[in-house]
């Protein structure tokens, strides 16, 4: 035995060398892969602490921080919900997701606030900087002393919406630490986290957060997305009078996140009774910082392999795919989680990802709308103002180049005939058949036009058939058919080649398009 021993010795110092290499191999994929924090709101209890200090791009959640700054400056008087602010031509020049207004369009904060918090809309969030801090600049100082106020050592903002930035940089810590302090501060504001919808005009706009709506007892927070980041969630939801928060950084999809934010969420208030089975893990303000660069997602969240171009209102592949997907990855392995409908009634079982695919509870959405700030029946023309305006924006260019169409293909000489022979060949342009036929030669006068709409095929056929009708030569130029529009075809009997060939022929391209998009 003795002889053995240092045998025994050198391989358990092997295993133990082998155990650290793969460790410290598997740290950077871990820390990169998604940040995970789990706290008590009213005491700052961490439950669940992953990554939570490793530095991170906020994405939308920074919004969080810009309601922050704003509602307490309303708080000290300094504005009030009812305040008009106008929007600049930098903030309508802001990326989506936005509401799109023009430049001087007013608005209240009020209304900003919620448009913001609940679209996540980019040109907001510079509205209200502006109407607070003066300029984008002068705002996200006011945004980096604040942070600073509350201990978010990790955070530092240069825009106050969360569009890509070298120095737009959190932690899941930071956030938890101001979502701690949004509820703490600002409680009589609070319902502009979680709100559940909101009507602009005839549009209505469900919350980005999940959760909200899904998941029982949740009650807040702010939803985040650009391509560095991955997808960013804040959630809260309160059960029996105790309020957990939930952050998520980095997960995959926008159902992802809300998967992932559920099960921490369950996994905490399925602790309440057991806390003392755990070991401590501290306050999340004593959580200790890592050094280091934020990791980069973009290849993973953008990259070429993704179906459709990823965003912040994602519904994932879960709907498409019956519900499946995301419950091993997303989901951590997990088949299915309790959810508890209220206190006294039996838990409901069922898998997250399924509860995240359903439609939310109903609710009414909240009005949102341009102008002051109305009341009764000046709300509801305000209301009606905004349908309007957005009723002859959109449809008009759609509807001008449909009514271009018949435009393009309707004879000027009367020719009945010859519309009938143009609808003819408008109704099957694809067709193989037909581009041989007269139809299709006489909605079709030249080669040169036909081989600019780019049907090759179509070109042989119609040259040649067109050479044919009136018994005299035909010349390729453009203008050849509009040259002769009254010369009648030699062989009257033959219906195709019966009508005249009208002026619209001059510009047959709206005609040919049909063809190759059909």
């Amino acid at each position: 035995m003795q002889a053995l021993r240092p045998l025994l010795r050198k391989s358990l110092f092997n295993l133990l060398a082998v155990g650290l290499a793969c460790a410290a191999l598997l740290a950077p994929r871990a820390a990169s892969a998604e940040a995970l924090l789990l706290i008590e709101a009213d005491s700052g209890k961490v439950l669940q602490a992953d990554n939570a200090t490793i530095p991170w791009y906020p994405a939308s959640v920074t919004k969080i921080m810009t309601a922050y700054v704003t509602l307490n400056a309303v708080k000290d008087g300094r504005l009030t919900l009812d305040t008009l602010l106008t929007v600049s031509p930098t903030a309508a020049s802001q990326s989506p997701s936005k509401m799109g207004f023009r430049p001087g369009t007013q608005l209240t904060v009020d209304n900003a606030l919620k448009m913001m918090m609940v679209k996540s809309a980019n040109d907001m969030a510079v509205v209200l900087a502006e109407g607070v801090g003066g300029s984008i600049d002068g705002f996200s100082a006011m945004m980096n002393d604040t942070a600073k106020k509350l201990g978010m050592t990790q955070t530092s903002y240069v825009n106050p919406n969360g569009l890509p930035a070298d120095g737009q940089i959190t932690s899941a810590r930071d956030l938890g630490i101001l979502a701690r302090a949004f509820l703490r501060d600002l409680p009589e504001y609070e319902y502009f986290v979680h709100i559940p919808a909101i009507r602009f005009g005839k549009r209505v706009t469900g919350n980005f957060n999940k959760l909200i709506g899904r998941y029982p007892g949740a009650d807040g927070f702010k939803t985040g997305f650009i391509c560095a980041s991955g997808y960013n969630l804040v959630a809260s939801a309160t059960r029996n009078g105790r309020r957990l928060i939930a952050v998520v950084l980095g997960a995959s999809s926008g159902t992802a996140r809300a998967v992932k934010a559920a099960q921490l969420l369950e996994r905490g208030f399925a602790q309440d009774n057991l806390t003392w089975l755990r070991p401590s893990l501290g306050t999340v303000d004593n959580l200790v910082p890592v050094d280091a660069s934020p990791p980069n997602l973009r290849d993973e969240m953008c990259g070429p392999h993704r179906k459709r171009p990823a965003s912040d209102d994602d519904d994932a592949l879960i709907a498409a795919n019956g519900g499946t997907t995301g419950s091993a990855s997303a989901t951590g392995g997990e088949a299915q989680v309790t959810f508890f409908t209220a206190g006294l009634q039996p838990p409901l079982m069922m898998k997250a990802s399924e509860l995240m695919a359903s439609a939310p509870a109903a609710a009414e959405p909240v009005l949102v709308y341009t102008g002051p700030t109305r009341t009764g029946t000046a709300l509801i023309a305000a209301v009606a103002a905004d349908a309007d305006q957005q009723a002859a924006s959109k449809p008009r260019g759609k509807k001008s180049r449909v009514a271009r169409k018949p435009d393009a293909d309707k004879p000027k000489d009367g020719n009945k005939d010859a519309g009938k022979d143009t609808k003819t060949a408008a109704v099957k342009p694809d067709a193989k058949s037909e581009a041989k036929s007269d139809t299709k030669s006489a909605a079709k006068p030249g080669a040169k036009p036909e081989t600019k709409s780019g049907a090759k095929g179509d070109t042989k056929g119609d040259t040649k058939t067109a050479a044919k009708p009136a018994g005299t030569k035909h010349t390729t130029t453009r203008h050849d058919a509009a040259a002769k529009p009254a010369e009648k075809p030699a062989a009257s009997g033959d219906q195709a080649a019966k009508p005249a060939k009208p002026k619209a022929a001059t510009k047959p391209a709206a005609a040919a398009k049909p063809a190759n998009n059909s």
